[in-house]
């Protein structure tokens, strides 16, 4: 062998380490972030209409909850834009810093908050402050930790490794289930106490181990270059606005029906099963954290694949599913059988959300150019995940109370927001196995 080849070899070897270094510690970031927002989630179901809303009414209650975390989905854009401007002006690397630090102080203080009955109204108000705050943590941290990713590797592979930084997602809500699996095992007035407090607390130490592992990433290479070429933009949601409007509203609209299957099948069917149909909180616990598990090995092969096919293809094998099993869904729910509804849920998960979900990351970011890219692709994933995935919960819960607990409306719902993904698909350029721009 001769020295150019000895140096080819090593160089070759020595990008494959540091992008695997890269996609991990993205992973693991993306997992603590992911881990805050959704322990939320879990809480709004099964605690905080109980306890941080006045009793009485256990369907308003239920809906003011689901209001807050709407509050969440509602700040998400704001994080987009503000950590977006930053981190195509000033790098990739110091937005997943900050971001992670704002997620995780939001996620503790919720863990020492009194109940209504301690404070009155002044509780679900601090609340609200707090989700905001969450908010804007995963608002600004989703696109940087993908565009270390997206920008660092070759182009047939964008799909694969793009989607690994979802993973993150599927870590942190088995993480968030596990731990209030474990403390949901507590009697009912330890639980309510004190008991569901335990997963927002331990988050500081999980928050820790994110900044350190964050700290010690490179900026990509594509920031770099937009800087050694002094192509940084000014006003990057300016220029977004005046001259790139047709690949933002793409990316939003790509993000509705994908975004309203995650709140469905991880958040209002927990309340739905529970409350409406009288099911051991142990039984969705259990759907939730077995589609997580399919999700972990699901959500790589859906990237994989997309690679191979295209990602407009797997969009729409997604989109079609959801209009198919819109009604379904509530039809199998309704069986009360444990094992079919943990089944209708990771399949509800599986294929309406997650399909979507992997392949989303690596193709939201494609449609920008470099020196736009954190902000259209944040902005443009998180206005969708606000107008579809915040509200959801929300109005899903309305149309049930103004039907009488009937669940049609919510699968028509479903249903409208999956062609409205099918169009945003058919306009949006293929760009599996492109370079870059």
């Amino acid at each position: 062998m001769s020295v150019a080849e000895q140096v080819d070899f090593k160089t070759v070897e020595d990008d494959s380490a540091t992008l695997r270094r890269i996609v991990w510690s993205s992973v693991i970031g993306t997992a603590v972030e992911w881990y805050d927002f959704l322990i939320y989630a879990t809480a709004t179901a099964l605690v905080f209409n109980k306890i941080f809303f006045p009793t009485g009414n256990g369907t308003l209650a239920t809906i003011a909850a689901f209001g807050t975390y709407a509050v969440g989905f509602l700040a998400r854009p704001l994080g987009a834009a503000v950590f977006g401007h930053y981190g195509d002006r000033v790098g990739r690397k110091a937005m997943l810093a900050i971001t992670i630090i704002v997620m995780g102080l939001g996620t503790f203080l919720i863990g020492l908050l009194p109940t209504y009955q301690q404070i009155g109204i002044a509780a679900p108000l601090l609340l609200v402050v707090l989700r905001f705050l969450q908010g804007i943590g995963l608002g600004g941290e989703w696109g940087g930790a993908v565009l270390m990713v997206v920008e660092n590797c070759p182009s047939d592979r964008r799909g694969l490794l793009g989607a690994m930084v979802q993973v993150g997602n599927p870590i942190g809500n088995i993480a968030a289930v596990g731990i209030f699996a474990l403390v949901a095992g507590l009697p009912e007035a330890q639980f309510m106490s004190w008991g569901w407090r335990i997963p927002f607390l331990i988050s500081i130490l999980l928050v820790g181990v994110g900044l350190y592992i964050r700290l010690s990433m490179d900026e990509t290479r594509a920031f770099r270059q937009v800087q050694a070429k002094n192509g940084v933009a000014r006003l990057p949601l300016v220029e977004i606005f005046k001259h790139h409007r047709r690949p933002f509203l793409t990316a939003v609209c790509l993000k509705i029906s994908e975004i309203a299957w995650a709140s469905i099948g991880g958040v209002f069917v927990i309340a739905y099963a529970t409350a409406h149909l009288g099911l051991p909180r142990s039984v969705v616990l259990n759907g939730a954290f077995a589609s997580s598990v399919v999700a972990l090995f699901a959500i790589p092969l859906f990237g994989w694949i997309s690679d191979r096919v295209g990602r407009k293809t797997m969009f729409f094998a997604s989109c079609a599913f959801s209009v198919l099993f819109a009604f379904p869904l509530f039809w199998l729910l309704d069986t009360r059988e444990p094992a079919i509804v943990i089944l209708t849920i990771v399949i509800a998960i599986s294929f309406g959300q997650m399909v979507m979900f992997g392949i989303g990351a690596p193709w939201y970011s494609e449609l920008f150019s470099a020196r736009l890219r954190y902000s259209g692709a944040s902005l443009g994933f998180q206005v969708g995940a606000a107008l579809s995935g915040g509200l959801t919960p929300l109005i899903a819960a309305s149309l049930m109370a103004v039907s009488g607990g009937a669940t049609w409306p919510v699968s028509l719902f479903l249903i409208a927001c999956a062609m409205i993904t099918a169009t945003a698909t058919y306009v949006a350029p293929e760009m599996a196995n492109k370079e870059l721009t």
